[in-house]
């Protein structure tokens, strides 16, 4: 629901910054693994229950997340790089909620497996209606630059962001975080579906 507005806040910075990942040779997919890298770093930083250091390993993933995209506008978008970046991502979105599971299983375990439950439903109707968009040819009119089609929806990357965020800084609410962000995500789920379904058809 947000990131067309977060994108015009960060694309400053996000295009200065990939001009000058290219400028110096690195590759997008290069700048995708190793923000996944630093990404995984965070899983063992929550199960040791050290919340702001996986915050920083956190937003780190997320940036580099924005940057490898501009990088690959200048330097050409691929198919192989659109699905490394994503494949990744959905993996990076469902560490962070197992990393909270481990470090407080008695606590986080149901929360945090429904949590996760929610991004297959969001994830996979993000990326089925993808495919057939792609199929079919249907152009995204908002995100015209990105290498798939990006269906929106009440959650999306930037609420996710805030949502991690949040579970670090208060991360003795961990359950009430998760259930409200899953239940947001049902909602996208459904309205992906419904949408989808009526669009193909």
């Amino acid at each position: 629901m947000l990131d067309r507005y977060s994108i015009r806040i960060i694309r400053w910075p996000v295009n200065t910054a990939a001009k000058l990942v290219d400028k110096i040779g690195i590759k997008a997919d290069q700048v995708t693994l190793f923000g996944f890298l630093l990404g995984l770093m965070s899983f063992p930083a929550l199960a040791l229950q050290e919340y702001n250091i996986a915050l920083v390993f956190i937003i780190l993933n997320r940036v580099l997340d924005a940057i490898d995209g501009a990088v690959a506008r200048i330097q050409g978008i691929t198919d192989s790089g659109g699905f490394l970046d994503i494949t990744l991502d959905f993996l990076f979105y469902s560490l962070v909620p197992f990393g909270f599971v481990i470090a407080d299983p008695n606590v986080n375990a149901i929360a945090g497996a429904f949590l996760i439950f929610s991004f297959v439903g969001s994830g996979s109707s993000f990326l089925a209606f993808a495919i057939m968009a792609s199929k079919q040819e249907i152009e995204n009119p908002v995100y015209k630059n990105k290498s798939l089609y990006y269906m929106g929806g009440l959650t999306e990357g930037t609420e996710t962001i805030f949502c991690f965020i949040l579970l670090c800084l208060f991360p003795a609410h961990f359950a009430a975080i998760a259930y409200t962000f899953a239940t947001l995500c049902w909602f996208t789920t459904f309205s992906r579906i419904w949408a989808g379904y009526q669009t193909l058809k």
